[in-house]
């Protein structure tokens, strides 16, 4: 396995979500498949593909979805895995707690989905 001194091997399905709280620093390689990935407080989505390593820019919350199958090494952060059943309440708690957030803090753009 690609995934030799990684703390963490993720085997998602299409659509299931991996949360990384606090994970500046943290390394997240994609074995197989296709990722796609935002970072709180950062405008540009990133897509993995099998081969690509990436490592977290930024604190708070960063967010990883399997785009179809995918395998993914982690090294650095505790993460969370939201199987995509769960997914749509779980994005829907999160939205709306960024439009609140947004809305109080006076920020005018909306988050892509």
């Amino acid at each position: 396995m690609l995934c030799n001194g990684y703390d963490k091997i993720l085997e998602l399905s299409h659509g299931d979500l991996a949360e990384l709280s606090d994970a500046r620093g943290t390394t997240v390689r994609v074995t197989k498949g296709t990722i796609w990935m935002t970072q709180e407080q950062d405008t540009q989505d990133i897509v993995l593909r099998a081969g690509d390593v990436w490592t977290v820019e930024r604190q708070g919350l960063t967010l990883l979805e399997a785009q179809g199958d995918a395998l993914v090494c982690i090294v650095g952060a505790p993460v969370q895995v939201v199987r995509s059943q769960s997914r749509e309440a779980t994005l829907g708690s999160r939205l709306r707690n960024w439009l609140e957030s947004a809305w109080n803090s006076g920020r005018k753009e909306v988050p892509y989905y």
